[in-house]
């Protein structure tokens, strides 16, 4: 599950440094009946805004408004669910970077000393992480090890366990 908003990868043009935070902040523009919106992300090096578009010149009426309350609230969750939106990401060209922004919630520790464990993982958010990253985690064993146990056949899942995915999947571990 996620901690805290991924920061923003996507070049400065004041200090060409790589990585952006978004703080939650929107900027609204109304000209007439046309709308514009903006997610506003700040530049970890030298702090410069840049804008990220949400809306480009769409009519009032044809925005919901429950979007236009949240964006005037400047909704930190919004804020989360437009920098996951693919569209999103496409428009602005950026991608995200979740390092140190994630956290793995096990449930406890019991089920560690069972001789064959079912697991079903399941992402609170479209965070792109390798399940040998997690598996490793959870089951307090070493990367190499967890490598070691899908080489042997002791970790199996019906999904590639070596690449990075963000949808839900189970895997059994046999000891």
């Amino acid at each position: 599950m996620p901690t805290c908003l991924p920061l923003v990868l996507r070049r400065c043009h004041t200090c060409a440094s790589q990585r952006f935070r978004a703080n939650g902040k929107f900027r609204v523009n109304a000209n007439h009946k046309l709308l514009d919106a903006w997610l506003l992300v700040l530049c970890t090096a030298c702090g410069a805004t840049a804008k990220l578009t949400v809306l480009e010149r769409m009519n009032v009426r044809s925005v919901r408004p429950e979007l236009l309350d949240r964006l005037h609230d400047n909704d930190p969750g919004l804020a989360a669910e437009l920098l996951q939106d693919p569209v999103v990401q496409r428009r602005n060209r950026i991608a995200l970077d979740w390092d140190n922004a994630w956290r793995l919630d096990t449930g406890g520790s019991d089920h560690l000393d069972r001789e064959v464990i079912d697991v079903s993982v399941r992402f609170a958010a479209r965070i792109p992480v390798r399940p040998m990253r997690l598996i490793a985690e959870g089951c307090g064993l070493s990367r190499a090890e967890v490598g070691r146990l899908i080489a042997e056949g002791s970790v199996v899942s019906a999904i590639r366990l070596n690449s990075k995915l963000s949808d839900d999947f189970t895997f059994t571990l046999k000891r």
